[in-house]
């Protein structure tokens, strides 16, 4: 059985959000609370970054070059040359405990992003999407951990977790407006297997699905709910995932050291490493915030 590769021991606290920039032949990632935005280089084996001195959730690449990022105060741009935020919106600014959590855009353009109450308790998260010409859209609200969301290869198809819901739920997507209808349950996560966390889809249409607290990667058939493979990896909370690499067939793979005891962490060393995962299948793009 092919086993996940380690790329890289990070040991973040709260590993995320991983994007695959093609042009740059690099992964774009995120640390959550250490506010850091990094950027591994696959053939150099180096990481960088840069602290953006509050939570940064997810970020995205802007068709232009740099990054749209989802920030605890809202959503902003990063030149990741001259290292300039430039701040676009803050969609809550009477919700001082939600902070953006995961996020990425559309095949259009768009930058879909969620909250979340950071606290945990509250289901005070909404999930957004943001258009290059500024306009912002509510997609859905009353969520407890806004979470994985991705494209199904038609691009008809939105899928999105809430995390504590332990359900995947899909929606038919019109790509010309931006709008989400028909919601429906298609995979519902056993317990035994931890709680759903990054998602992202493949080319054939099935749906990988990070495991936070179930050490594992798990592929889904969404068609009819099924459970196609579990991977196993050296992390407790294995927290998101990509595609990636020449032909995309790569699974980066984020994870996070985040709440875990000294007997976890033994069990579990390379929790908060960075992973890579050969699939023989060929993912989804990171798409691009633009028109």
């Amino acid at each position: 059985m092919i086993q996940p590769e380690l790329l890289l021991d990070a040991r973040a606290d709260l590993g995320e959000g991983p994007a695959w920039d093609a042009g740059r032949g690099r992964l774009t990632w995120v640390d959550i609370r250490a506010g850091d935005v990094h950027f591994f280089d696959p053939q150099e084996k180096t990481d960088a970054h840069i602290g953006l001195g509050e939570a940064v959730g997810c970020a995205a690449p802007c068709q232009g070059g740099g990054l749209i990022v989802g920030l605890r105060s809202g959503i902003a741009t990063l030149d990741p040359l001259t290292q300039k935020l430039t701040r676009l919106l803050s969609p809550e600014p009477d919700l001082r405990g939600n902070r953006f959590n995961d996020g990425k855009c559309d095949p259009a353009g768009r930058f879909l992003a969620g909250t979340m109450d950071d606290a945990e308790k509250e289901a005070s998260g909404s999930l957004y999407s943001y258009a290059p010409d500024g306009t912002l859209k509510t997609l859905l609200s009353g969520l407890r951990i806004s979470n994985g969301l991705t494209w199904g290869p038609d691009q008809r198809t939105f899928y999105h977790i809430d995390t504590p819901t332990r359900l995947v739920s899909a929606y038919d997507y019109d790509l010309e407006t931006g709008a989400i209808a028909r919601p429906r349950p298609v995979v519902h996560v056993p317990e035994k297997l931890g709680w759903p966390d990054g998602m992202t889809s493949d080319m054939e249409g099935m749906l990988w699905v990070a495991m936070w607290g179930g050490a594992s990667l798990t592929r889904w058939d969404p068609a009819g709910g099924r459970l196609l493979e579990v991977i196993p990896f050296p992390a407790l909370n294995v927290s998101a995932c990509a595609f990636g690499g020449p032909d995309l067939t790569d699974l980066y793979v984020t994870s996070a050291c985040k709440g875990m005891t000294a007997a976890q962490m033994a069990e579990y060393p390379h929790s908060g490493g960075l992973f890579r995962f050969p699939t023989g299948v060929r993912g989804m793009p990171a798409f691009a915030y633009g028109a």
